[in-house]
């Protein structure tokens, strides 16, 4: 475990601000088949205090040192340091000019981190440090530069030479190379350089700005794949005019450029002018891509358009500042989805992988706050906790101050600090300034872990025609943190009629501010809140629009929450009470099958079902889409959130029995609403023809769980005819659980007509890992070795380990740990090639506490073998060593 036996924390409070400044940065990179020479000069100025001068220290690994100078002069061995991490230059002057030559390989470059080869393209990824992969620098956001970049390669191998900034000059060179010269205006951090050199197929675009600027949109793609950006490029002129319409910001080059490439770690990278994307984050058309294939890519690519200035502009001081930029940006892609597909359809997905990830994430061994104080890689706390989360404080910083002031605010940071890095503490204050507000309390959002509790206690008072609400705020424990401080929170309630109207509130007499909704400040550990005038006893509808991101305790009755279900004018709360209503079902099915009952379904979740099939009219877009989230089973992982006494085992058989008794009772309806929602139209990605599949296919699904042969070949017929990727995932997914001819067969024809599409062999390699099925784990062995599936291109390892991890019922299937040590044996071969993604696959073993207590001790066990590998990168170290603690 050499690499892990004294691994280095940082601390947020051990913050020193930079020694010296880097004024420019000049490059030349030497691009040949078998290695990259990298010359480097920097104008450095020491920023200490008068008298000597210390040592400058740069980040530096993986690279071959051929010399450094000074001022031009050669540093003889004695006046500079080298080791794995740093060269240090031991007695630098005030101001003065730093060269390096070093030689990097990026074809070995498996960790997909600085400069390396991805298919025969080269391309960058310097966030968070990746920059010290390719040259001696200080790798740390708060040093600022500008950037001048050469770059020379072979023409016929690397035709096109790409940077960030605008292009100064083009020249063919002797011997078949070529030369380009980019420049940047702006000042960045080196986490933002990018370079890309290769051979693509390329789609121009332009949009012109509102202050009429004629701003280039150029994407480059993999050969072959280039019509599949149409849909990406017009995404990205949405959100530029988005961006103009709702911040009044406008880009600020001349040039917007976009690579996408199909060996990248994470999503995509916002490089000023010069974004990376992962190929599944740009490539779309409707044979090849899902609907949500097509939000998604929407959103990532407004999320990082939008990062030029909440990102670029203005950049984080250190990387516990993370949630400064991705908060924020997250945030403004959320509301850009919203405001382009449907507001309740987009939020609901929101709030969904809050609910189901990242409280998830909150409840575990590697729960941190969105401005964590410590960390031994700071790749590890790229999390939805950081994101998601960060997201949802910045929504409460809107809903506390309204939408005026928040804007306000966010228009007077963005002006303040153009061309800074910053701290969170920067943001907050724009609010405060803007607002007035004391926003000292809301600022433990930023600091406190966990996911706090509001416990609601209600009471009538029938006399006086008053409804009492008292509101009690907790937050668990969580590591490093036994105790927390109270939270301010906006608590967005409403109420209903036990016949299902909607209660007019106000907290004052009369009924002039009375309301459907209210939002009640938290503060306190506990609070009491009068509604005036309330004529009857209120069924509470609580947390409405996802006002917080909290959870919820309140004893509702099985009937309030049906009520709820079919009447709530909340659609976020109407969602929640569904899911409860569901989540209380499964659990005493699962209480039942444990204490070998007949299992017995809630007759009020019936009852629910029923109301709400007999409602959806297909002609409304809003119908099909409530329905469909209204009808579909919580996920196992987020019922082991709410009760992790029982065994896992239980929870699935309880599922499947629902799911059977739901489709049994209600198998007509399914029918007909499934055959009413069928269409030979031509496929349109607009909400209802959206809603209208969604909905299709749970119907689908469903009828495929009563396990009648005659649904299984409807589902392999659906599969057939399909001329677009949503309605064959749909039919693929049903059938995908039901061991047979029929799915072997689909599996096999998908596979066979996709195979040169690595988009959908991802797809292809995640229904093997996700099937419900006794040979899912046997199939998957073999899939190692199948030519579609490579340990060194993240997207594969995200399809079928990913996936695999997520199927919760063979994952954790048996009593012998097999699914666990497939796993384990897996990341330690992935730790070799590349650790960031060897860390984020071990984190579902990492939920060992929600376990019975064999499949627990199993787990640590296996965790604990993973400490013994010898060489063990830091990156899996942090994520298994802080699994192993006590909370």
């Amino acid at each position: 475990m050499s690499a892990a036996t004294s691994p280095i924390t940082t601390y947020l409070d051990e913050y020193k601000s930079p020694l010296f400044n880097v004024d420019s940065v000049q490059l030349w990179f030497d691009i040949y088949e078998d290695e990259t020479h990298v010359r480097c000069e920097l104008s450095v100025s020491y920023a200490g205090s008068s008298g000597d001068i210390s040592p400058l220290s740069l980040d530096g690994e993986q690279m071959s040192l051929q010399s450094v100078a000074i001022n031009g002069v050669s540093l003889n061995e004695d006046e500079y340091t080298l080791t794995e991490k740093q060269l240090t230059i031991l007695k630098p002057q005030h101001k003065f000019t730093l060269t390096t030559h070093v030689i990097i390989n990026p074809k070995e470059n498996t960790l997909l981190m600085g400069l390396y080869q991805s298919r025969h393209n080269l391309c960058t990824q310097c966030e968070a440090e990746g920059f010290r992969r390719i040259t001696y620098f200080l790798d740390r956001p708060d040093v600022m530069s500008h950037y001048k970049v050469s770059i020379v390669a072979d023409k016929a191998s690397y035709p096109m030479l790409l940077s960030n900034g605008n292009l100064i000059s083009e020249q063919d060179l002797p011997d078949g190379r070529h030369q380009a010269i980019w420049e940047d205006p702006s000042l960045k951090p080196c986490y933002l350089f990018a370079l890309v050199a290769g051979s693509f197929d390329v789609i121009s675009d332009s949009f012109i700005t509102c202050s009429g600027r004629e701003i280039l949109l150029k994407f480059y793609l993999e050969q072959g794949f280039s019509e599949q950006a149409r849909y990406a490029i017009g995404a990205l002129k949405r959100a530029m005019k988005w961006d103009e319409e709702v911040y009044g910001r406008e880009y600020d080059l001349d040039i917007y450029m976009v690579v996408a490439v199909s060996d990248f770690t994470m999503g995509a990278m916002e490089n000023k002018g010069l974004n990376i994307f992962n190929t599944s984050c740009v490539l779309a058309n409707p044979e090849t891509a899902t609907d949500r294939d097509f939000f998604r890519i929407e959103a990532v690519i407004g999320h990082e358009y939008f990062h030029n200035w909440s990102g670029n502009r203005i950049t984080c001081r250190d990387w516990f500042q993370l949630t400064l930029k991705e908060g924020l940006t997250v945030f403004r892609d959320h509301h850009f989805s919203m405001d382009m597909s449907d507001a309740d359809y987009a939020r609901i997905a929101q709030v969904d992988i809050m609910r189901d990830h990242q409280f998830k994430e909150d409840s575990g061994p590697m729960a941190h706050s969105i401005r964590e104080r410590s960390y031994i890689q700071i790749n590890n706390f790229y999390t939805s906790t950081v994101y998601e989360k960060g997201s949802e404080v910045i929504g409460m910083l809107k809903t506390l101050l309204g939408s005026k002031l928040f804007h306000e605010g966010v228009d007077l940071y963005l002006s303040r600090h153009d061309g800074q890095a910053v701290t969170t503490e920067d943001f907050i204050q724009a609010m405060v300034d803007v607002s007035g507000r004391d926003l000292t309390q809301f600022q433990r959002w930023y600091d406190q872990a966990g996911t706090p509790v509001v416990a609601i206690d209600q009471s009538y008072d029938s006399a006086n025609k008053q409804w009492i609400v008292t509101v009690a705020q907790s937050c668990p424990k969580t590591p490093n943190q036994d105790k927390k401080l109270p939270f301010h929170l906006p608590l967005a309630i409403g109420a209903i009629t036990e016949k299902g109207d909607p209660i007019l509130l106000s907290l004052v007499d009369g009924d002039a501010s009375s309301q459907e909704t209210i939002v009640l400040e938290i503060t306190s550990r506990q609070q009491k809140f009068v509604f005036k005038n309330v004529k009857s006893q209120p069924i509470p509808s609580l947390l409405r629009g996802f006002s917080a991101p909290v959870n919820i305790s309140y004893d509702y009755s099985d009937e309030e929450l049906a009520m709820l279900m079919r009447y709530d004018g909340d659609i976020i709360a109407r969602c929640d009470a569904g899911r409860n209503l569901m989540t209380r079902a499964l659990t005493k099915c699962a209480m039942q099958y444990e204490s070998q009952e007949t299992l017995v379904m809630s007759l009020a979740l019936i009852q629910a079902i029923e109301f709400v099939l007999s409602n959806v009219s297909v002609e409304s877009y809003k119908d099909l889409m409530v329905a469909a989230r209204l009808l579909s089973m919580p996920a196992i992982s987020y019922l082991m959130q709410t009760n992790s006494s029982i065994n896992i085992m239980s929870w699935g058989a309880a599922a499947k029995f629902i799911k059977n008794t739901i489709a049994n009772m209600n198998e007509d309806v399914f029918k007909q609403h499934y055959e009413l929602c069928c269409s030979d139209a031509s496929y349109k990605l607009e909400m209802h023809d959206v809603a209208t599949r969604e909905y299709k296919n749970l119907c689908l699904d469903y009828l495929v769980a009563t396990k009648k042969t005659e649904y299984c070949a409807l589902s392999f017929r659906q599969f057939g005819v399909s001329h677009n990727m949503t309605d064959a995932w749909g039919a693929l997914v049903a059938i995908n659980q039901a061991e047979g001819q029929e799915r072997d067969e689909a599996l096999a024809s998908f596979y066979d007509k996709w195979q040169h599409e690595p988009l959908v062999v991802n797809k292809w390699l995640k229904l093997h890992a996700s099937a419900n099925i006794d040979s899912c784990l046997e199939s998957l062995q073999g899939l190692l070795d199948h030519p579609a599936f490579s340990m060194s291109n993240p997207n594969n390892v995200y399809a079928l380990f990913g996936g695999f991890s997520a199927n919760m019922i063979q994952f954790h299937r048996g009593e012998d740990g097999d699914g666990y040590a497939f796993l384990i044996d897996n990341v330690i071969k992935l730790d070799k090639i590349n650790s960031l993604v060897a860390a984020r696959m071990v984190r579902p073993l990492t939920m060992w506490r929600t376990l019975d207590a064999k499949r627990s001790q199993l787990m640590k066990d296996g965790l604990a073998r993973l400490l013994e590998v010898d060489g063990l990168s830091t990156d899996l170290y942090e994520i298994v060593s802080k699994s192993l603690e006590q909370v």
